[in-house]
């Protein structure tokens, strides 16, 4: 009786799993990505009737071609679903399909449907236990197995539903924003053969957007009526598009496979832009260095070449020398707090007094912009200290464990501000804050730890 259960219990996990999506994969921030998919993905969204500002779009670095949406307005996009897309239009138009699970509801009716379903399931697990009890162990297994299966057809059939949904939803999107269908058209026959593959051996969109000839024959009907069908991708768009794949596989390939891709014969920017990645990670440094100095004589006002080029400094040792080429990539993005962290990073490794003082505020203004950027708070309680203000050194650390969900580390040094911070003063009622809220999170932990 052992077995059984536990093998149910396993049929119910790969049905939650299928509607939450595992997060354990690195999240990558890159200001230049970020600004991208802003630029790219704003026109979908006002299209779909939503506020821009409150849908994230966020990078996972997994190989597999997989996006999905979850906890509200978020779609994450896997690092090699952007590196397998041709252009930016196959891109545009996943962003624009799972757009249309957010503005269609699916997530909530999502849990609705898997409620329903797991609760069918388990009617089926007791009906086939009394069974078993009764001295009918074959029926009792038939009812069980029957159950289950009929709880999974119910949650695909409401699946397949919202696929065709989001399909439509996404096809008007795209006309709306004046984008080609196209693209979404070709990324999913990208898919389309890895249907008869074994479910270990597809990559996860196939899994959780099913595809079949059919729906794709339906698509290119609803895509082809689009007065943009023949239009080519936005040129602009499509550049920022082949420098950041380009970036990405600089940065997740091994310098050898980067080079084979993007070969010295190649001198587009975009080649050169992989190049620097390449040889950064072979330690190539006068190579490295090469390239982005060609990259910044043909485009001197770009952030993104001086954010990477203080970055080679930095790492072989020279700060003082990244710190204005970290200024003036703050400068060109107009101070992306991602890039703001990277030059109070280079001013706090110098320890220095005065220059303590000076990244105090450019670190302050990286973490009112962006709360979650955990190394920006590092960075700033590492100031701090060296200030010697302590409260305001452990109130920084309390938000960085509280940006990576480190509750009982965020308690404690939250707690410690409290005891040093001006009783009223903003700080001392954040820090108030984020020991209420941490404390609540370990009761949870707690009592999930129970229950199990």
């Amino acid at each position: 009786m052992k077995y059984t259960p536990r093998k149910f219990l396993y049929s119910i996990l790969a049905i939650l799993v299928f509607v939450l999506p595992s997060h354990a994969q690195s999240l990558l921030r890159d200001a230049e990505t970020e600004a991208f998919f802003r630029d790219v993905s704003d026109p979908i969204f006002e299209a779909a009737g939503l506020t821009p500002a409150s849908v994230n779009m966020y990078l996972l670095g997994d190989q597999s071609l997989n996006a999905f949406v979850t906890g509200g307005q978020n779609i994450f996009i896997h690092s090699g679903l952007m590196l397998a897309s041709d252009d930016v239009n196959q891109l545009i138009g996943v962003i624009a399909h799972e757009t249309g699970h957010i503005a269609g509801g699916h997530l909530v009716r999502n849990s609705d449907y898997a409620t329903a379903s797991t609760a069918t399931a388990l009617t089926s697990l007791v009906l086939g236990a009394a069974a078993i009890l009764a001295g009918s162990p074959d029926a009792g297994i038939g009812i069980i197995s029957a159950g289950q299966s009929v709880a999974q057809r119910q949650y695909l059939a409401y699946n397949r539903v919202q696929e065709s949904s989001a399909d439509i939803a996404g096809i008007q999107y795209l006309e709306a924003a004046g984008v080609s269908g196209r693209g979404l058209i070709q990324f999913f026959d990208k898919l389309r053969d890895q249907e008869i593959l074994a479910q270990i051996r597809q990559d996860p969109y196939v899994r959780s957007h099913p595809l079949n000839r059919q729906r794709i024959l339906s698509l290119q009907e609803g895509v082809s009526k689009s007065p943009y069908f023949r239009a080519p991708p936005n040129k602009k768009h499509n550049e920022q598009f082949n420098r950041i794949k380009a970036k990405l596989a600089g940065y997740l390939y091994g310098p050898q496979r980067t080079l084979r891709l993007y070969p010295l014969s190649d001198q587009s920017q975009s080649a050169r832009y992989a190049r620097v990645y390449a040889y950064h990670k072979a330690l190539e440094w006068d190579l490295a260095m090469r390239e982005v100095d060609s990259l910044l004589r043909e485009e001197p006002e770009n952030p993104y070449y001086y954010e990477i080029k203080g970055q080679i400094l930095f790492e072989q040792g020279k700060v003082k020398e990244a710190v204005p080429v970290f200024e003036r990539a703050a400068h060109y993005s107009n101070n992306q707090p991602l890039i703001m962290t990277a030059l109070g990073q280079a001013l706090v490794s110098l320890e220095d007094n005065a220059l303590m003082e000076r990244a105090i505020p450019i670190l302050e203004d990286a973490t009112r912009k962006d709360r979650g950027n955990a190394f920006a708070w590092f960075n700033l309680a590492k100031a701090y200290s060296w200030l010697e203000k302590t409260p305001e050194a452990s109130l920084a650390t309390a938000e960085r464990f509280y940006a990576v969900g480190g509750a009982g580390q965020a308690a404690y040094h939250a707690s410690q501000a409290v005891k040093g911070l001006k009783q009223g003063t903003p700080e001392w009622l954040r820090a108030q804050d984020i020991l209420v809220f941490a404390e609540q999170a370990i009761e949870r932990q707690k009592g999930r730890r129970r229950r199990r």
